[in-house]
């Protein structure tokens, strides 16, 4: 991880883009883990990757926002600018346009499953644009939209350690049900980390996108896991529903939910916001599948 600052960013800025060097430069308040963003001036952002193994992200969306922008009727990040690499922070970075509305919470929306049929049309007028000569799952964007067996190994050990809280046997039937079944069809676009840190809202109402650093094209289903980090019983439905998939898909789904579930809560403290958040997405997870039977 790099240590990035107000007084890097305006360093960048000076250097690279010395005609936007009398803007502000202010933090993001929700940045986010992969990259940091800051606010330039009122009308920009600075995006910085992290770590190198985000850094590939950069390039990416410089390529294909653009491309997508016509399909879709929200907001997405728009590429201005591409900074390079220097020696005081070696990694390619972006300045994006700002778009308008704060972090989703089910405090700010009007109504969950008006907010679970916006977000189902935006993520199928992305699956709808033509995926040839996209990026292919994998590595590069920690496998969405790729097999998901690359984590049985992890899954399985995070499992084994819940002898005391959770019923192992059943994570596990959940967990291999997902892994039952592989995607057979052509490869859709996917945004890669679908999650209430890139969803804006403005009015109650969902408003933009942001963040496609793990975009790919592949299996679609990594992208329905807001069905159990996010929505309740009704709102899953119409969400699910509105997606139109097949339950082999929703199956793939549940285990992306419940794997990035598992690794939150047991790779944090105990306690903290995050495994707190890991937890109850695996009690969703537990009670929606003891509900339904599938």
């Amino acid at each position: 991880m790099f240590e990035i600052t107000t007084e890097l960013v305006r360093r960048l800025i000076h250097s690279q883009f010395p005609q936007w060097k009398d803007l502000t430069i202010n933090p993001v308040e929700k940045s986010g883990h992969d990259n940091r963003t800051y606010r330039l001036g009122n009308d920009m952002t600075v995006r910085l990757p992290s770590h190198e193994r985000y850094a590939s992200a950069v390039e990416k969306e410089l390529t294909w926002l653009p491309v997508f922008k016509p399909h879709l009727s929200l907001p997405i990040p728009a590429p201005v600018a591409k900074g390079e690499p220097t020696e005081e922070y070696p990694l390619p970075w972006s300045i994006n346009r700002w778009i308008e509305g704060e972090t989703v919470t089910h405090a700010n929306i009007s109504d969950v499953n008006e907010f679970a049929e916006d977000l189902a049309a935006f993520l199928k007028e992305l699956e709808a644009i033509d995926a040839s000569g996209g990026v292919p799952a994998g590595i590069q964007n920690f496998h969405r939209g790729g097999n998901l067996a690359v984590y049985d190994n992890e899954t399985r050990s995070i499992i084994e350690t819940l002898s005391d809280e959770y019923d192992q046997v059943l994570l596990t039937e959940i967990w291999e049900l997902s892994l039952t079944t592989k995607y057979q069809s052509a490869p859709m676009w996917l945004h890669g980390d679908v999650a209430v840190g890139n969803l804006l809202v403005k009015d109650g109402r969902l408003c933009g996108v942001i963040d496609f650093g793990t975009m790919g094209v592949g299996d679609p289903s990594s992208d329905l896991v807001m069905a159990w980090n996010f929505f309740d019983d009704d709102s899953r439905r119409i969400f699910l529903n509105r997606m139109n998939f097949d339950d082999n898909t929703v199956h793939r789904a549940r285990g992306w939910a419940l794997w990035k579930a598992l690794i939150t809560f047991a790779w944090n403290e105990h306690g903290s916001e995050a495994s707190n958040w890991g937890k109850h997405v695996m009690d969703v997870i537990i009670r929606d599948y003891k509900k339904h039977g599938l």
